[in-house]
């Protein structure tokens, strides 16, 4: 080699040497304090061990006002590129906050356009890695353009690749929207914040004093406003969340979620299902036992799983196929449907139908919650996503009604004429209009009014309207149930279901799409 080549194969290394260094080695140090990464060593850590290659690390923003002339730092704000996970492709950003803390540039919307460009012509997803202070100020309207350039493409990119937003830091103002565009947030506690407006100008405006945590940390996002799907106590775990969460999810619209051989026993079939639904209706039991027993073992992974307790949702396994689960959750509020729970339910619904997860719908709740807070939320408007999103779904959509499915809840909750696939019961499943006791008052005042012993006829007639409703048999006989089973049984036919239902095909009405009730 002369030394002509060696000179210029230095030179790029020093400069490669230098680049990954970002803002520089003091600024990783107090990164490194504050318990955070670096940009590039938090994607070292989520991908595969040398599958990352780097792009566009020698982009320089353009601009000269406020001093900004002097701060040009090749790379900019963030680093861009591409590796593997579980040996699957992967594109990939990560906002640097050693680089003018992060802060989003017309060259950081450029690169994260391109990369998410990138990846829509690959057909592979997107994770972004957040740690920022907000728009750059300094850049004015060019910033603003380059927001709303990254809006665009995530919107693009929605239902068509899967987009992971990890939350790592600080996001504020306009940055917030890129996230709340994507499919899943990841949060990491006491380091990663998401907010419109801080809490100074919260004060200044309001005059109420907010601490940060409160206002947008990742305990409110995930149980309070529902932003964040996980929570993770650092960066380790949330990384470590991402990488399972990225098992069950396909690489873009165009083919299934992915399979991995069979671990569990297929005719595996637990008795303790057979007791697992208290015969009180009024108890309660935690549906998450009848996931975990039914599915592959170790398999569900919860999503939202602080936001809307009374519901639950997440992904499994059975006999290997990954697929999109579905339940309320007695345990909480009895499974009653409200605002929020309907809102997590039909998200699901959608992520699921648009990346090809089959949905399967665990049933037992008494009903929409009453009240007039509820009524002035727009519970109506809510719950009615439930049913347009259900309605709307193509995927193979299997239920199982394990004990009360009342009313209009019956309906939304993935019921026979909303176009089901497969609806199954237990024993010990209660299909009715409303509850028995209720029942009986409304259709039996008159008639018991007028009864020597009131509340004795009232028992006995409850007890004929629960032989005759509160079964599963009188809906069976109609064909809004299309078998009873054991609950142990539940496993084997499921996988059985969905082996008939894996090819299925449906010719949706043309449009250029609906109008779901947002």
């Amino acid at each position: 080699m002369t030394k002509e080549h060696q000179s210029l194969i230095s030179e790029l290394k020093e400069k490669r040497q230098k680049i990954s260094k970002g803002g520089g080695q003091k600024r990783i140090e107090k990164q490194h304090a504050k318990g955070k990464q670096s940009a590039r060593e938090r994607i070292h850590q989520l991908l595969d061990e040398g599958s990352f290659l780097e792009i566009d690390s020698y982009w320089e923003h353009r601009h000269i006002d406020f001093g900004m002339e002097e701060k040009r730092i090749p790379g900019d704000s963030v680093v861009i590129g591409y590796g593997k996970i579980d040996g699957r492709m992967v594109c990939v950003y990560a906002q640097d906050f050693t680089v003018l803390g992060g802060s989003f540039s017309e060259v950081q919307g450029q690169k994260v356009s391109k990369i998410l460009d990138l990846a829509m012509d690959a057909g592979v997803p997107v994770i972004g890695l957040m740690d920022s202070v907000g728009a750059r100020i300094q850049e004015g309207v060019y910033g603003l353009a380059a927001f709303s350039e990254l809006f665009w493409r995530n919107t693009q990119a929605s239902g068509v690749i899967p987009q992971i937003s990890v939350m790592l830091g600080p996001c504020a103002g306009g940055s917030v929207y890129s996230p709340g565009l994507t499919d899943f947030v990841i949060m990491t506690q006491d380091t990663s914040h998401m907010f419109i407006t801080g809490p100074k100008v919260i004060e200044t405006v309001t005059r109420e004093k907010v601490d940060l945590e409160s206002l947008g940390g990742a305990a409110v996002h995930s149980s309070v406003s529902g932003v964040a799907h996980f929570t993770a106590p650092d960066e380790a775990e949330a990384l470590a969340i991402t990488r399972r969460l990225f098992t069950y999810l396909p690489s873009s619209n165009t083919e299934p979620p992915p399979a991995i051989p069979p671990k569990d026993d297929p005719w595996r079939q637990d008795k303790s299902l057979d007791t697992i639904v208290p015969t009180d209706p009024g108890e309660a039991y935690d549906i998450r036992d009848v996931i975990e027993k039914i599915f592959d073992l170790g398999s569900f992974l919860p999503v939202h799983e602080n936001f809307a307790p009374n519901a639950m949702v997440g992904f499994a396994r059975l006999h290997g196929q990954a697929v999109g689960v579905i339940a309320n959750q007695p345990a909480a509020l009895a499974g009653v449907l409200d605002i929020d729970a309907s809102d997590k339910i039909a998200r699901f619904i959608r992520f699921c139908d648009a990346f090809n997860f089959p949905i399967f719908t665990f049933v037992d709740t008494p009903g929409f919650m009453p009240g007039v807070r509820q009524e002035h939320g727009g519970i109506i408007r809510h719950g009615a996503k439930i049913v347009y999103a259900y309605s709307e779904a193509t995927v193979p959509k299997i239920a199982v009604i394990t004990r009360k499915a009342y009313g209009g809840a019956y309906i939304v909750m993935s019921s026979k004429y909303i176009r089901t696939d497969m609806v199954f019961a237990w024993p010990t499943a209660e299909v009715a209009v409303i509850g028995a006791d209720g029942a009986v008052n409304i259709l039996y005042a008159k008639q018991l009014k007028e009864e020597e012993n009131p509340e004795q006829a009232r028992q006995e007639i409850v007890g004929e309207f629960k032989e005759k409703f509160s079964k599963p048999y009188t809906a069976a006989s109609s064909g809004h149930i299309d078998e009873i089973l054991i609950p142990s049984e539940t496993r084997p036919r499921l996988i059985a279901t969905l082996e008939l239902l894996k090819d299925k095909q449906v010719k949706s009405p043309s449009k250029k799409h609906g109008n779901i009730p947002l």
